[in-house]
């Protein structure tokens, strides 16, 4: 038992764990920022975001969210590597069924999904947290950060919004099989439940992802 974490059963244990505590925060992180096209005004992103991170809560929350991504990016490229090293020689013929082709290329969208968070914080949270590049707003005599401007700012330039058209559908690549495989790990593996959690997965992946294509979509044909 104490060397469980060790094991490549206990790595993916963690793995499998951090990914679903990630899967719980995106829902949260798009409501947010889906508040920039529902409203006419960027009041309620700024008050909501701002809340965000200086809430003390939230800020032990988002140190767990920043563990949970470096925990799911290290054990899942330490599964990757003993994998591949368990099997040096690819195999000739490869099945090629559905789950398979999702599984195959997880670390290559997981790698290409780590390139855009690094760039995402670079753009958004190291500005509003560390340099001061960020406007401010007064809102009923209260400042703001103008975190909302700086979206939308962002959003206005096309290659930015290819760039992240693309991150996003590489997410739901990752999403859809992750979300499944997370709980399979887990041991939910029944013939009544896995079907119904594949079928969440689905409506999961669908909904967060063009959920998050809608916002630069719509912020730069229509703001």
């Amino acid at each position: 038992m104490s060397n469980i974490f060790g094991s490549s059963i206990g790595k993916k244990l963690i793995m499998s764990l951090a990914g679903l505590f990630l899967i719980v925060f995106l829902p949260v992180h798009l409501g947010i920022n889906l508040t920039l096209i529902i409203f006419e005004s960027r009041k309620v992103f700024n008050i909501a975001a701002n809340f965000m991170s200086s809430n003390i809560a939230i800020k032990i929350i988002e140190l767990i969210l920043f563990a949970g991504i470096f925990l799911h990016i290290i054990y899942g490229l330490i599964l990757q590597i003993q994998n591949w090293l368990a099997r040096p020689k690819r195999y000739k013929v490869a099945g090629y069924s559905e789950t398979s082709f999702f599984s195959r290329f997880m670390i290559h969208t997981a790698l290409i999904i780590g390139v855009f968070l690094i760039l995402h914080l670079l753009d958004f949270y190291i500005k509003s947290k560390f340099t001061g590049d960020v406007e401010n707003v007064i809102y009923n005599r209260k400042e703001y950060h103008d975190l909302g401007l700086l979206v939308i700012q962002r959003f206005q330039i096309g290659w930015v919004v290819i760039v992240y058209l693309l991150a996003l559908l590489f997410l739901g690549f990752h999403l859809y099989h992750g979300f499944q495989s997370a709980f399979q790990t887990l041991g939910i593996n029944h013939k009544y439940y896995t079907p119904v959690i594949k079928a969440i997965g689905v409506i999961y992946t669908v909904v967060i992802t063009f959920g998050f294509i809608s916002i630069p979509v719509y912020i730069y044909f229509l703001k």
